[in-house]
This record gives C-alpha cells, structure tokens and sequence, in this order.
C-alpha cells in the first residue's frame, strides 16, 4: 500500500471518532474546527463527513493545478490575547516609511481632487462638500482647533474643538486630577446609605519618593477604588504618611551635620525634633504630590500622618491599653543592636546573608572591609597552669566578654576539666568550665565553646541556665567599653578583631584559623552588622493575638480573613506559630515617645535611671502618672522622668487602619467603615506591618481591620534582577510617565552616592537597557501595564518595552474614538436603548462579545484576577471592536448617503456609540486620564440625565437581550474564514477574487448572509460561495474545518514558494506536538496537574494532531501536482 492510501486511511479512521470527541476538538480549537450552534452542528455532522472526505480522496488522485491548504497556527486561537511586546524596531522603521509614502500619496491625491474641484464645478450638495473639507482639505484646517485652551487649576478641562490627530499623553493627563479633586469626587459620606468598601493606603515614608511599587500599589489600589466607586459603593480609600522613625531620623542627622557640622547630640532632643518638623513640613510629602500624577483618587479630606495629634493620641491609647491588659512589659534581654543607628531593631528586620568561606563584606563606618566566615581558634591557660583548652569562634572580639568554657559532659576530651577554671588572659577573670549538653556539638570546632551571655542569643540562654556572670563589652556606637579593659579602651569592634588576634600572638595562645559556614545578620536599614547587646526594652506579648489572627485565616469551618494569593498562607501560619515577642522601644528621638515614666524614690539604694524595673508607671501624660505613682508611692517622695525612647514605628503603623478613622474616639467614620474592605500591599511586609494590624485591630478594634489580604509581587527589572542604584536599573514611574533621554538617566545616577567602579557599571547597564532613555508614555499606559503584570505571582520582571507597547494601544484607542466621531458627525444623538433584534449582523454581534467581556472583567475583578480583567478588556477594545467591527461597518458609510445602506449606517452609529460608551466605562478603573478626555468628548442622550464625570457614572453591567450565541457562532466562522484568506494573501494588501467551498447546507447559509463582511475584512474584490466540488485552477486554498475551504486568487506565487511554506506549517505543528508531549510525559506530571489543565493540554494535543493530519494531506496532494 503506497504513503497516500495509508495516510488516507489513517484520515478516515481518526475521522471516525464519535461525534462527541468531534465536538470537544472543536471546542478546544476554535481556529481550526469552529464551533458551530448546536443546531448547525447536528446538520452539519451528517451531511458534511462522507463529502469531506469523498473531496480529500479525489484530491489525491487527480492532477489539477497548484493548490495548497495552509492552516492557522495555534497563535490564529480566537482566545483573548495579551498585546505582544512592542515590535522589532527595523520592522517598525518600515512600518513609518511606509506610512509615509502613504501619507504623501494622500497629500498629492488630495491636491489633485482641490484643483479638480477648481476646474470642474462639483454636482454634489453642499452639506457633502462641507464634509469633504472637514476631512480631507488640510490647507483649511486650523491649526489651532486641535490645541486644548489654558484650562485654570481646578476648572473643568477646556478641550479643544478637535479631537487631536494623535494620542499625547502630557496633553490628554493634564487638568483633569485638579478638577476631580476639587469636584469632591474622592470624598466618601459617612452618612450615606450606599454600602462601604473601604482601603488604607500602606502609608509611604515621609522621607520617600515615588518607587515603582508605590506606583504597583496605587495602580491596583486605585483601580479596585474606581471600579468599587462606579459599581454603586460609599468609596473609600483613606491616603497617609508614615513618619519612618529610622530613615527621617538619619536624613535630618546627614543635613545638619552637612550644613552646620553639629550632631543631634550638639543640638539637644527638643531642637532637634524640632528641626525634623521643619523638614517634614518643607520636604516630606512629596510622594503625595506624586501620587496625584498617577491619578490616585484618595480621599485627601481624610489625609493623616503617623505624628499628628489624632495618630498620636491613638499610639498613646493603645500602649495604655495594651500594658492594662498585662500585653506589654518591659524585660532585660538581649536585643539586636544596630551600632550605626545606635538602636535596637526587631527580629524581622533582620537580614541574613550566607556566606560559604572566607569572605571581605563593606560594614558602615569601617574604610576597609571586614572579614567573615572564619572559625578561629585561642587557647585559655588553665587556673594553675595545668595546661589549656583550645576553643573555637567566629567572633573572636567578644571574648573580652566572655564569663565561661562550656564542654559537652559525655566528651570524654574534657571530663577531667569539669569543675574548674580557666584564667582570662587579658584581665585575669576566672572563668568556670562547665556542662552543657543543650549548646555544645563534640563534632563542631574544638568541642570547647567560649561563652559570651551578653553579646550572644544562645550563649545569653547558657547564661541563664548556669546562673553566668553578663559583661556587656561595647558602647552603643560599637566601641570597647570599660569593661573591656584599657588596652583595648574606644577601640571600634571590628579592629578590635585584629587587635585581639595580635595580642592573643604575643602571648603565644592563638592556635590558627580556617574558612567556616555561617549566616551573618545584618540590618535591613542600615546595613550594619547586627550586634546582640543586653539592653531593658518594652515588648508585646503576641502568643494570644497571634493564635486569634492565625484562627482568622485557616480555621475553614469559619474562615474570616483570605488571603491572596493563596500561596502565602503557609507562611502566615508558619510565622504566626512560631511568633515571638515584639520589641517596640527604640532609642531613637524621632517618633513617638513611650508613655512611661520612671519612679525615683528618695529612698531608693540606687538612684540611676531605670534601675529598678517595678519603679514604672504607664500612663497617658504626665498628669496621670503623677497620680498614679502619688497612689502607687502613698506619702513617699518622688520624682518622675520619661523614658526618653520611642516606639517602633511599625506599632503606630499596625494602629493605621484603626486611627485613621478616629479610633480611639466613637467617630462617624470609625462607625461606617471600620474594618475595612481590602488590605492590598507587597508580600515582603506581610510580617511587619499586616500581621500586626491584624493583631492590634482584633485586640483593640474588636474586629478584623480587614476581610481581604491581596499581596502583590515584588518588581524586579527586564532580567529578573532585583532593582539597584549600583545596577543602574532602577526605573522612577515618573520618569515613565513623563520620559527621559539617556543623558537624563546618567544625569540622576551621578548626582547619586555611587562611587566611581559602581557608576561606570551602572551606567553601562542603563545604556544596555535604555539605549535611547524611556519614552515617554504616560499614567494610563503605566497603570495598566503595572496591572497587567499581576499575574506573576511572586516577581515582576518589569520590562519598560510593554509599558511602549501600552502607550501605543492608547493612541489605536483615540483613533477609534476619532473614526467614530467623523461617523456620528455634529448633530449625532444617541438613543435611550438599543433593540439587537433588528440591528445589523455585526452589531448584533459586538454587543453580544460586550457583554461577555463585562462579565469576565466584572468577575475576574471580584475575585481579585487584576491580569484577567486587563487582558479581557483590552482583547474586546483591540481583537473585536477594531479589528473586526469598526473595519465591518466601513461599507455603510463609504457609499456616501447611499440609500441601500441607510437603516445599517443609523444602526452601525448608535452600536458604535453604546459600544465606546461602555467600553469607555469598563476601561476607567484602569485608564483614568484617556477614558475621561475621550467620554467627555462623545455625544449625549438627551433621555436621560449625563453624570458629570466617567468616573462617577455606573460600571457596565450585562443586558440579557444583548446575549446571542447564534450570531457568535456565525462570526467565529467567519473571522476563522478570514483569517485563513489572509493567511493565503500574506502581507499582500492587493484586492484579490476568493470563493468558498461549502460542504453542508448551514455553511452555504451563513457564507452567503455575510459576504459583505468577509469581503470587507479579507480585503476582497469579489466572493463566490459554492458547494460545487471541482477545484479551479489558478487559485491556492486552506481547509478552515470539515465542512468549509476558502480558495483565494494565485497572483505572483511560485509553486517552490508555497511548497516551503506548507513544510514550514507541518514543522511548526509537529514542535508543538513534541513540545506538548514532552510536558505531559514528564515525571510526575499526573500527580502535579490539576484534572482540568490535565483534560485541556489532552485536548490541544488531539487537536494539533488532527491538523497535522489535514496538513499533511494537503501536502502530499501538492506535491503531487
């Protein structure tokens, strides 16, 4: 049996499947096998397969002309799409030549028809002649009509009389923020009926500029807002500043010490804070200000900052509150202290880095660097001089502190040393040897291990289990302390290091070194090597509030606080179970200061400041704690003093969604939108800053602050590199938004701190990433690009070319606004309502795919799926309003004032109208700036009262009589004919004669009823539809499924050409196949696909096979030719 008969055969057997298996191929590939209404399907099924096949087997034996029957590629799916990544710019140079060559072309046709007009008298009505000058005659254009007025800070934006022939984002954005606001159209009524739905803006430090996660954060925050605004809700979202303790501190420390040479210390706690109020007042803020470029609509009547009064009343309540309730006490422990700070720092804002061997890492403060990931070894003489023991340590400086030599009691090296000492060789103190079985590892080091309670976490636990002498050794910068000794007296830690190595030399008890595996623990802020110190500080006691916020979220039975994505649930339990307590006192100046005061009694043995930790009282100012120690201290003489530290600043942001609404007063607003709605922020604080709210909000607020957790990625760039100076790709979103050149961007790097090795690379990286800068590109195309990328669950590769690619996509919408206006013409008036029964064919139809999109954006937006809304308002507004409707609609008005086509152009403007105005609508929450400029711009219904503003109208809700899956069906036949007619055509635009075969009665009906449209969108100059099965010469064809091939007119294409493309097709298919297949027969591949992904990459792959098979037969049926 020869290649074809087989291959036949296999055709017809693989045909043969039940009609059932027919139907979900279909379903699962749109392109190829377009699914028909039921009704047509059952009509198509019984008629269609025994020609089809019938007309492939006459193929193989008879020798007609050339034909071939490319398919579309699995790209051709008519599924919703993402905008691809802007072109290849050597295809978008031709792209402008040639549209300028078309342009020219234009300009001389139009000369051409003005000096026609000269010569010959026109026939045409005057009303005609007016609409050719208003579109074409350029030299009586005024200049100025496309121009908006100076519009005052404020006012309603005056727009020019002409819709601009290009989309300017610095045009279209300005004015209208400044009139929204002063509009009130931000501002929530705590009296309103409506229901609430409520956001906190994650506070910005006062010190900060506008990031590109500030700028994620508000795009998505601002789009739920929006979206929540026109769906009928009290919106609120509440914007403030978060003093940032740390950061506004060190800021003000660098100006005065840059201006004046002094240190706060020089100042004194009062002028100094009142020097960072200075500076707060004059700089801080400056994020807000930035906020309103990207068109975040926050509530600015409610703005609040951490240190106002209201704030800070509430820090105040909540620590008195929180002492009363035995949540807070103050303990001796040993805390993580950042030496360059001179402050304690939590647990979690801690960074640890690895490190593997003998390695030099930069410390603050330090010229040289530091070296780390060594284990040295020393040798303590025994008391007596019975001989040594060797120990072993990564921090050899801190054995100036050390109180004891701990040994493992079963290590039978050292049994004969339990019990007695060791001689310090520096001051002479006896240091015991004891067991400890918990600490010590025989295996690790020497088995001996130098125990320092007050500079190390496990060895301050030692400390305490064996009641150990704690000698703290460093002053708060990091230095050598008294208890040090004098000849290492103000020597900073780390030269102490080689000090100390020196030393132990001379005296002949250093024993050597080598490379060690550790975790170093670094400030997150500063950078600093962090330092365990022994210090009293204030804590929280988080066990029961941490059960109650970890109930909240895993308890399934009751489930009330969700977290997305889901992802992050695991680590919330992980974190919360494991929870410790919360340090919250810092020994900074700056924040708010801890309302306890110490008790001095005049009959107190020591007088110094804190020494006896049961001398506090708590209290709300100084008033109430005289009293209470008066009360406490009956008849006894006192004086009191303020602890002079402050709170973290993470306890007055945990407070945030609390005292932004008034709390601890029983304010209208804490009534009418507490809790809130949505928590929405980057997963890297879920500890810091959400849990705590959380905690606080249930113990203080009685309830949940929030029902909802929505994390979103952290932005990385292009690469999938984490953002840096050093790098040079850090992107500023104003600097998107506005753009910059390259010059620009080294501009900002070398007025950085960079230095020169730094610079040079960073400035390499920017030449590499932004070889011409960054265009410019607007809020709306960065809002919506930001969103987009939600998808990416963990990380945003941000790469600045989508954001381009989204700015272009705003300029297609403006000329689709603009085509409709020169379609509507000046005295164009919407109806009420539109009746989709007696609408033409492809209106019927794009209000039908409307529809659907309205419900998927409505409900991927409900279910917090931001990149499924995007891609599904963006896929009707690019694939089905501009590709195809508004391109179906042209014949109606290019026959002039055609009688034929009357009732069809009325009918095709009023589509078009209630198409852009819920297009428009939909597209808002995500494009504020464009949606608003072109609304205002479209014609109103006198019917019915027009709001304002776009985004106080109504979201776009599904009209039920819009529904008609018939007509979605007959265009999926349709776009699937064309496409496969401009696969034929390639890039040629020539008018070509094309004709379809059609293998069942259903197919010839709805070939026939849509002509106009195939004609139209195929770029046509004449259609035929046949059921007659003799193949004409002259023309290359395509099967576009079982019952329908399309034949286009062969014009210039050689036989070798069209051999290569079909092998090309067969290629590209059998890569996916293999692609496919290789997936789906990896291991594990069953147990790690949910059934659903499973059933639907089953599908595709039956589906490409099955084109495989087709394009197979086509092939051998060209080569036989």
């Amino acid at each position: 049996m020869n290649l074809r008969m087989r291959l036949i055969l296999r055709l017809s057997s693989s045909h043969s499947r039940s009609h059932s298996q027919l139907r979900r191929i279909t379903t699962a590939s749109p392109s190829i096998f377009t699914p028909l209404s039921l009704s047509h399907r059952r009509l198509a099924t019984a008629t269609s397969t025994s020609r089809f096949w019938l007309c492939l087997l006459r193929r193989f034996h008879t020798s007609n002309n050339l034909h071939c029957s490319p398919m579309e590629s699995s790209s051709d799916n008519k599924k919703e799409q993402v905008p691809p990544a802007i072109e290849d710019p050597e295809k978008k140079k031709k792209k402008e030549e040639k549209a300028r060559e078309k342009e020219l072309k234009k300009q001389k046709f139009l000369q051409k028809q003005a000096q026609q007009q000269v010569q010959q008298p026109s026939n045409a009505s005057k009303k005609s002649e007016k609409k050719t000058v208003k579109r074409g005659g350029a030299q009586d254009e005024n200049p100025e009509d496309y121009v908006d007025p100076e519009t005052p800070v404020g006012d309603k934006k005056r727009m020019s009389q002409q819709l601009a022939k290009q989309y300017s984002p610095a045009a279209v954005e300005k004015s209208w923020y400044e009139w929204w606001e002063k509009s009130n159209f931000f501002v929530a009524d705590a009296n309103s009926s409506k229901p609430p739905f409520v956001i906190v803006l994650p506070p910005p430090n006062v010190t900060g500029a506008l990031h590109i996660g500030h700028a994620l954060t508000a795009a998505i925050e601002d789009m739920m807002i929006r979206w929540r605004r026109m769906s009928g809700y009290n919106a609120l979202w509440v914007p403030g500043m978060d003093h940032a303790g740390i950061a506004t501190q060190v800021v003000v420390e660098k100006k005065i010490m840059r201006e004046r040479k002094l240190t706060r210390h020089d100042l004194g706690r009062e002028k100094f804070v009142s020097e960072v109020w200075e500076w707060k007042n004059k700089y801080g803020g400056t994020i807000l200000q930035q906020l309103r470029r990207l068109g975040a609509s926050l509530d600015w009547s409610r703005e609040c900052f951490t240190m106002d009064e209201k704030r800070s009343k509430a820090v105040t309540e909540a620590f008195v509150r929180l002492y009363n309730q035995k949540l807070i006490y103050r303990d001796l422990r040993l805390v993580n202290w950042d030496c360059a700070l001179r402050t304690a720092i939590s647990d979690i804002e801690v960074d640890y880095i690895d490190i593997k061997e003998r390695t030099l890492l930069k410390v603050p403060g330090y010229d040289k660097p530091v070296e780390f990931g060594v284990l040295t070894k020393f040798a303590y003489p025994l008391d007596g001089n019975l001989g040594e023991i060797v120990v072993a340590t990564t921090r050899i400086e801190t054995m100036l502190g050390d109180t004891a030599i701990a040994v493992h009691p079963e290590d039978g090296r050292y049994k004969h040393f339990h019990g007695k000492f060791v001689v310090h060789p520096f001051n002479g103190r006896k240091l015991p040897i004891i067991c400890d079985a918990v600490l010590v590892d025989p295996e690790f080091g020497t088995g001996a291990v130098k125990i320092t309670p007050a500079h190390d976490a496990n060895d301050f636990e030692v400390g305490k289990r064996h009641n150990l002498e704690f000698i703290n050794v460093f002053t708060d910068d990091g230095k050598i302390n008294s208890n040090g000794g004098s000849e290492f007296l103000g020597m900073p830690r780390f030269k102490l290091r080689e000090a100390v190595k020196e030393a132990l030399e001379k005296k002949g008890l250093y024993r050597g070194s080598e490379n060690n595996e550790m975790r170093l623990g670094v400030c997150s802020r500063s950078n600093d090597v962090i330092e365990p110190m022994i210090k009293p500080q204030w804590y929280v006691n988080c066990n029961d509030m941490a059960k109650q916020a970890l109930h909240a979220a895993v308890d399934e039975e009751n489930k009330k606080l969700e977290i997305i994505p889901k992802q992050y649930l695991a680590d919330w339990k992980r974190w919360l179970e494991n929870i410790r307590d919360w340090c919250i006192s810092r020994q900074l100046w700056w924040g708010h200061q801890i309302p306890a005061w110490y008790v001095t009694l005049e009959d107190d043995i020591l007088q110094e400041f804190g020494a006896y930790n049961d001398h506090w009282v708590v209290a709300r100012n100084e008033e109430e704690a005289r009293e209470e120690a008066s009360q406490r201290y009956n008849g006894k003489k006192f004086q009191i003093g303020q602890d002079p530290d402050v709170l973290d600043t993470w306890f007055s942001s945990g407070l945030f969604p609390l005292s932004v609404l008034g709390w601890p007063d029983d304010t209208e607003d804490l009534k009418a939108f507490y809790p809130t709605s949505v928590l929405e922020t980057g997963h890297d604080i879920l500890f810091f800053w959400v849990a705590r709210m959380v905690m606080l909000g249930m113990k203080l607020g009685g309830d949940l602050p929030f029902r909802k957790i929505y994390l979103h990625p952290m932005i990385r760039d292009a690469h999938g590199r984490k953002m840096s100076k050093s790098l040079g790709n850090v992107i500023d979103p104003i600097e998107v938004i506005n753009g910059i050149s390259l010059q620009g961007l080294h501009k900002r790097l070398e007025e950085g701190n960079l230095d020169p090795r730094e610079l040079a690379i960073a400035i390499e990286g920017q030449k590499k990433d932004f070889p011409t800068g960054i265009e410019e590109c607007g809020a709306d195309a960065l809002r919506f690009a930001l969103v987009s990328y939600t998808a990416q669950s963990d990380k945003i590769n941000l790469d600045i070319q989508r954001v381009v690619g989204y700015r272009q996509w705003c300029n297609k919408l403006w000329n689709a606004v603009r085509f409709a206006m020169s379609k509507l013409g000046d005295d164009y008036i919407p109806p009420a309502n539109l009746n989709p029964d007696i609408l033409p064919f492809s209106c019927q139809w794009i209000l039908s795919v409307l529809n659907k999109t309205i419900s998927k954006t409505v409900n991927s937006l409900e279910s917090s799926e931001f990149s499924q809304a995007t891609t599904a308002v963006y896929s009707w507004w690019q694939y089905q309003l501009c590709d195809v409707f508004i391109e179906a609609i042209k014949p109606y008005f290019t026959a002039g004032n055609d009688l034929k086509y009357a009732s069809e152009r009325r009918f095709a403007q009023d589509t078009l109208w209630f198409c852009l105005d819920n297009g428009l609508r939909l597209l808002h929450p995500f494009m504020p700036f464009v949606t608003e400029e072109l609304w205002q711009r479209l014609p109103s219904s006198k019917e019915c009262k027009r709001a304002e503003s776009i985004m106080i109208c109504d979201y776009p809700s599904t009209v039920e009589s819009w529904n008609n899956e018939k007509v979605e069906n007959e265009m999926d036949l349709v776009e699937s004919t064309v496409k496969s007619l401009r696969s034929l055509a390639k890039e040629r635009r020539d008018r070509r004669a094309a004709f379809v075969l059609c293998r069942t009665p259903v197919v010839t009906e709805i070939m026939n009823s849509h002509q106009l449209e195939i004609v139209t969108l195929a770029n046509l100059s004449s259609l035929t539809v046949t059921e007659n099965e003799a193949v004409p010469s002259g023309y290359v064809d395509a099967v576009v499924n079982e019952s329908l091939s399309v034949y286009l007119e062969l014009q210039g294409a050689s036989s070798a050409e069209l051999e290569e493309a079909k092998k090309k097709k067969i290629d590209e298919l059998n890569k996916q196949i293999e692609r496919l297949e290789k997936i789906m027969n990896a291991p594990g591949y069953r147990e790690k696909v949910s059934p659903e992904i499973g059933a639907k990459n089953q599908e595709k792959l039956d589906s490409l096979k099955e084109r495989l098979l087709l394009e197979e037969a086509a092939g051998l049926s060209l080569t036989s030719k």
